[in-house]
C-alpha cells in the first residue's frame, strides 16, 4: 500500500491535481479542504489512500494524515464509497465533521450532498465511538465519561428507526441495568436484537 507521494503539482483543480514524481505524473483526486492548502508548482507531500476496483485504479490524496482517517473511516460505513466521503470532506474541514459525528448532529451531516437520513444515522452508529477514540486523549475522556447520555444517543437513533418509545425505553432501561458502560454502538446494537 502506498503511504505518500512527494512531488511537485504540476496541474491542480479543485477536484484533482497531478503531482510529478521523477517524471511520473500521478493523477490524484482531492477534497476542497486539500485543495485549499496547495499551489500550482510547488514541491508538496500528499498521504495516499489507493482505491482499486475491477475497472479503474484511483488515488485519493491528502495534505494531512488526519483528513485521510477520517476518509479511511467513512468510506468503512456501508453505502459510502470513496466519493461520497470525498464531497464530504469538501463540504465540512475535518474538526466539523468529527464534531458533528461525536456529537451526533443529524442535521448536519444531512445538509452534505448525497447523505441522507439513513446514511447519516449509519455514519453516526458506526463512528462515534470510533471517531471519538481517535480524537486527542481529552476528547477519549469526555467520550468516557459520557456514559448517561449513550442511553439519550441510542434513544434518539431507535426512535428515528421507527421503533415505538414506550419499547425503546423498556429495552434500554433493561440493558442499563444489566451493564451501564456499554459504549453507544453496543447499546443500539442489543436494543436492536431486542425490539
Amino acid at each position: 500500500m502506498y503511504d505518500y507521494i512527494t512531488g511537485t503539482i504540476t496541474e491542480l483543480t479543485p477536484t484533482e491535481l497531478v503531482l510529478d514524481n521523477n517524471g511520473i505524473g500521478y493523477k490524484i483526486l482531492i477534497s476542497l479542504q486539500t485543495y485549499s492548502g496547495l499551489q500550482q508548482n510547488t514541491k508538496s507531500k500528499l498521504y495516499i489512500y489507493h482505491h482499486v476496483r475491477e475497472d479503474t485504479e484511483l488515488f485519493y490524496g491528502f495534505t494531512e494524515k488526519e483528513e485521510r482517517k477520517i476518509f479511511l473511516n467513512l468510506i468503512e460505513v456501508s453505502g459510502i464509497g470513496p466519493n461520497s466521503a470525498r464531497m464530504m470532506l469538501s463540504s465540512m474541514t475535518t474538526e466539523e465533521l468529527r464534531n458533528a459525528i461525536i456529537t451526533g448532529d443529524l442535521n448536519k451531516l444531512k445538509s452534505i450532498k448525497g447523505i441522507g437520513l439513513k446514511t447519516a444515522q449509519r455514519i453516526l452508529i458506526d463512528l462515534k465511538d470510533k471517531i471519538g477514540k481517535g480524537s486527542s486523549e481529552s476528547g477519549s475522556f469526555i467520550m468516557g465519561t459520557q456514559g448517561n447520555s449513550h442511553r439519550e444517543e441510542a434513544f434518539s437513533a431507535l426512535i428515528l428507526l421507527g421503533f415505538t418509545k414506550n419499547n425503546v425505553e423498556k429495552v434500554l432501561d433493561s440493558l442499563n441495568k444489566e451493564n451501564p458502560l456499554y459504549t453507544l454502538e453496543e447499546l443500539i446494537k442489543l436494543a436492536l436484537k431486542r425490539l
